[in-house]
Order: C-alpha cells, then structure tokens, then sequence
C-alpha cells in the first residue's frame, strides 16, 4: 500500500479532459454564494444575470465575436447535436435555407457525436457525405467542393482532431461551403484555447468549444452562431438564452468557462512555446529508442500538445495499462469511444491497417506537464514496449483485440 501511495502519477491524458485551473476553482467557490436564478427579477436573479452576462463577453471576446452570438450549452456534444439536428426541420424554417437544403458533409474523422448524429440523420432519410482524409488526417476541399450540391445546407468539419491533433484549413473550407451556398460549422472543442480562433476571420456560421478541454469545469460548453443566422433550438420549453437554449442556465459553470478563457488568454502562447519543445523531446526520444513505430497525424499543421504514435507488434490497451502501473495515464483514443474494442476510426480514415490503429497510443500533454515527466515516459514507455513485444514473441503472435 505505501509503495502504491508513493507511485509517481502523470497525467496526459488532456484531450480527454483537463484539472480545473486553480483559479478557476477559486472563482466558483466564489460565486457559489450567488444562487439565484438568472431568469430571476429580483435582486438574487439580477446578481446572477450580471454574472451571466459578463462571463458571456469575456467568452465572445476570445473568439472575436458578438455577445449575442453566445449560446451557453451543456456540453461540446450538445452544441454539435443542435446544430446538425437544425437541418432535419421538416419545414426548413429554422434555417436560412429552403426545405429543399436537405443534405450534410463532414469528414470521415469527426468526433463520435458528429458521426452519430449524422448516422441518426441519414437513417431519418437525410443524405450524408462523408469526405475522406489524407495520410496526415487533412480533409481534402476538392472533395469538399465537388459533393456540395444545390441541396446542402451545412458543411461541418473539426478545427482540430482530438486523436491524432492535425489542424484544418477552416477558412478555406468555409470560403468553399459558402461559395456554393451552404452554411459552415466547426468543432472546435480541442482548438479554442490552443490555438488563436476569430471567427470572422475564419468566417464560420456556427462553433463549438467546451470547458473542460480548458481548465474549466465539465458539463459547460457554449455555440457560436453569427447574427445573420436563423436558429431552431434542440431544447426547448424555456426562454433562456433568449429562447435558443431552454433550462435554468449553469450559473455555476459559467462562470467557471469564463474564467478558464480568460486564463487562456494569459497562459496559451507561453504555454505553446513550451509544449512544442516537449512534443519535440517526446517525438525523438521516442524514434531515437523504439524501432518499428509510426506517428501519426500533420507533422506540422497540428496540435502541439499532441502525440499520437503506433507501435508494432504492441497492443495500445496493453501499453496504456503497463504505463497506469506506471502512474502515466495515457489513452488509445477518444475518450468518448474508449469503450469500444474497435480500431480508432481516426486513424483506419488515414489509411494504416487496423492491426497498427490497434497498437497506437495518445499522448496529450497540458498547463501542468513538466520536462521531468516527459523524460520519465521517455525512460518507462520504451521498455514497456520492449517487454509487450518479448511476450509476443514468446507467444508466436501479435497481441490484436477482437
């Protein structure tokens, strides 16, 4: 038990989810006095609508955009459900399109509640195209030109993606969707905070970004929408947030995201600088130990707190469960499909085979990671390896899930 008590503990694991800010913390416990209900006409409601109001300016400043273009949601998924269920309105109402605006087109490597909602839409007869990825994880916008038709309303692809980090070019793929006259969306959950976002520069219509993913607290997440659009809510039954987003707001919460920002707007380009040099240090040292390996996504044009490298002839569960016993908490892909045996989706996109997407590893580093724990993973992960490897040998075989 004292050994266990004493085990070195590395987290990096923060495209999953990130440790509140301390003063993120701070400023909760704060405002937890504040318990009226911002919808409120009194004194208790207006404190808290004041809080309300703030934290959206402070929210809407770090992406370039509009207080009003500010929807406070419960989560990234949520923000990226009700705009893709938008364009499954019968009428074509609530969108600036006709009824005949009927069709979609994501990229193949979207996150799991992009994927799902539009696998719903199309099972609910809504045409899908899915636009492939290079080896690099780029989507391709010829292709993204050549599917948009007369009927697509909405061209939705992530600024970053959460398993592998490659970065896309969302200007160019907004200039192209409005080009042909369609709406344009990104997620944009594992960019804001990382990398500079200005959603008039990059001319979106809707954005997704999520608390967690920056020191802020679970379960809050906002949407951009810019002003010209119509809006259908996917809550409905209240008059909060003027009508876009039914249910009591999560004072709470917002203003933990509201001060995560502004953190990130104090830390982010320190913290980039230093986390390239680790992602540096992380790639080498990796290459320079373990031979047979391959990383994975845009070599440049990506997240730098990101590392996602496959190694043959090693299980990904096998080495994310030696590295725990090792206090680094690592993952093998989206937090959100973690409960699936399947190969990262991500990664079969790009064209490797399933047998390395089945041997690949996540390493996601954050504000905390130190030099220290990079060579830490740099002198335990390569005999893990090693070790996975000597017993798959022994077996006659490539451990491979199933």
């Amino acid at each position: 038990m004292k050994e266990n008590l004493m085990k070195r503990r590395v987290y990096l694991d923060h495209n999953a989810t990130t440790p509140l800010h301390p003063e993120v913390k701070e400023e909760m416990k704060k405002a937890m006095e504040v318990f009226g209900n911002p919808s409120s006409m009194h004194e208790f409601g207006r404190a808290a609508r004041a809080l309300v109001e703030d934290a959206r300016e402070k929210v809407a400043s770090f992406i370039n955009a509009s207080p009003q273009e500010i929807i406070f949601v419960g989560s990234g998924s949520e923000a990226n459900n009700t705009v893709l269920l938008m364009f499954a309105c019968p009428s074509g109402k609530c969108t600036l399109h006709t009824s005949m605006a009927r069709e979609i087109v994501t990229s193949a490597i979207e996150h799991p509640c992009i994927l799902e909602t539009s696998k719903c839409l199309s099972d609910r007869g809504m045409a899908v195209g899915y636009v492939d990825v290079d080896p690099c994880g780029k989507v391709r916008p010829e292709q993204i030109e050549h599917m948009i038709n007369e009927r697509t309303g909405l061209v939705s692809v992530m600024t970053a993606n959460n398993e592998i980090g490659t970065i896309q070019d969302i200007k160019r793929i907004c200039n192209i969707a409005h080009d042909k006259g369609a709406l344009c969306h990104t997620d944009a959950v594992q960019a804001v905070g990382k990398i500079p976002i200005d959603v008039k520069d990059l001319d979106v219509d809707f954005l997704t970004l999520s608390g967690h993913k920056i020191y802020g607290p679970k379960g809050i997440g906002a949407l951009y929408v810019k002003k010209s659009i119509s809006f259908c809510p996917l809550i409905r039954g209240g008059h909060q947030e003027k009508g876009r987003r039914a249910g009591t707001e999560n004072t709470l919460g917002i203003i933990g995201l509201a001060k995560a920002i502004e953190m990130r707007q104090i830390e982010m380009v320190e913290e980039a600088l230093r986390l390239t040099k680790f992602k540096e240090m992380l790639r080498k040292g990796l290459a320079d130990q373990i031979p047979d390996i391959q990383f994975n996504g845009h070599p440049t044009d990506s997240l730098v707190n990101t590392v996602n490298v496959s190694f043959d002839g090693a299980e990904g569960e096998a080495i994310l469960l030696y590295l725990d016993l090792e206090g680094i908490a690592v993952s093998t892909g989206s937090a959100c499909a973690s409960g699936s045996l399947d190969p990262s989706h991500v990664l079969l996109a790009t064209g490797i085979s399933a047998e390395r997407a089945h041997g690949s590893i996540r390493i996601s580093m954050g504000r905390g990671t130190t030099e220290a724990e990079i060579n830490y993973v740099l002198e335990k992960l390569p005999k893990i390896i090693n070790k996975i490897r000597s017993m798959s040998s022994a077996w006659g075989q490539t451990p491979i899930n199933h």
